[in-house]
C-alpha cells in the first residue's frame, strides 16, 4: 500500500509541474493541423479534411487571439460596498 501512495504522489507532482509549466508559459495549448504533413504523412486531418486554407485561417485566428491576449489588460479592481 505504501508503494501505491508513493507512486500516486509522484505522478501528481509530475502533473502539477506540467500544469504550472503550461500556465506560466502563457501560450495556449493548440493542436497542429499540418503536423501529419510535416511527418511525411499525406493524410487529411479531422479538422481541415485536407483543405489547407482552413488550416491557414485557423492559424491566423490563433495568432490574432494570442496578440490580443498579450495586449489586453485582464485585471480589474474589486471594491467593497462600504
Amino acid at each position: 500500500m505504501g508503494i501505491f501512495i508513493f507512486v500516486f504522489a509522484g505522478l501528481m507532482l509530475i502533473i502539477l509541474a506540467m500544469s504550472v509549466g503550461v500556465i506560466m508559459g502563457g501560450k495556449p495549448i493548440a493542436g497542429s493541423c499540418g503536423g501529419m504533413a510535416n511527418l511525411g504523412m499525406d493524410t487529411a486531418c479531422d479538422i481541415c479534411a485536407g483543405d489547407k486554407s482552413i488550416c491557414e485561417d485557423e492559424d491566423e485566428k490563433n495568432r490574432r487571439i494570442a496578440e490580443l491576449a498579450k495586449s489586453t489588460d485582464l485585471a480589474y479592481e474589486v471594491k467593497s460596498k462600504s
